[in-house]
């Protein structure tokens, strides 16, 4: 599907063939020093990975995940994960935007096809989780609908795959929407 001409974007679903670019682009919208050119980086949170091969493999090839990529001109510059369960609500993560394409419109059109997929795949609602520091990004959900629960989740400071904490009070807060 191709997306409003304001961005210019088509998006489809990844295939195996785009798993080091989507593990590539994630890593750059959070970690490290080259999130620091998007507004979206972790990099005063966590360092570590943010995923790595083995998870984005495993999205790709669960039939029950649409992991949506978005591309501009052939590039990948951007992908979430939706996933619908039995109660149809969609789990959406792993959203990113390659940080030199942020605050262009970009991030909002990828959101709005990943909801369009949760519908088409029965869901009524969307669920995500935020980290509570992350207050410019509560605020840019909040814009688009995705309101705290009340409900959080704690970080999981034992397993090192979701990154390593330089803080300890970390916590995600869940955010949902109604997508009827």
């Amino acid at each position: 599907m191709i997306s409003p001409s304001f961005v210019q974007v088509a998006f489809g679903l990844a295939a195996p063939a785009d798993a080091e670019a989507i593990v590539s682009l994630v890593e750059s919208a959070y970690r490290g020093e080259p999130s620091r050119a998007g507004w979206t980086t972790e990099a005063d949170l966590l360092d570590g990975q943010r995923t790595d091969r083995e998870e984005v493999d495993a999205l790709i090839g669960d039939a029950s995940v649409a992991l949506v990529v978005c591309r501009r001109r052939g590039e990948l510059v951007g992908s979430v994960a939706v996933r619908v369960d039995d109660q149809r609500v969609a789990h959406v993560g792993m959203f990113a935007v390659r940080p030199s394409s942020q605050a262009s419109g970009i991030g909002r059109a990828l959101l709005a096809e990943a909801e369009r997929v949760a519908r088409e795949r029965g869901a009524l609602e969307a669920e995500m989780t935020v980290l509570e520091q992350r207050v410019e990004l509560l605020e840019w959900y909040a814009r688009r609908g995705y309101l705290p629960t009340g409900e959080t989740e704690p970080f999981p400071y034992d397993n090192p795959r979701f990154g390593l904490p330089r803080r300890d009070d970390l916590r995600f807060l869940v955010l949902a929407k109604k997508l009827t």
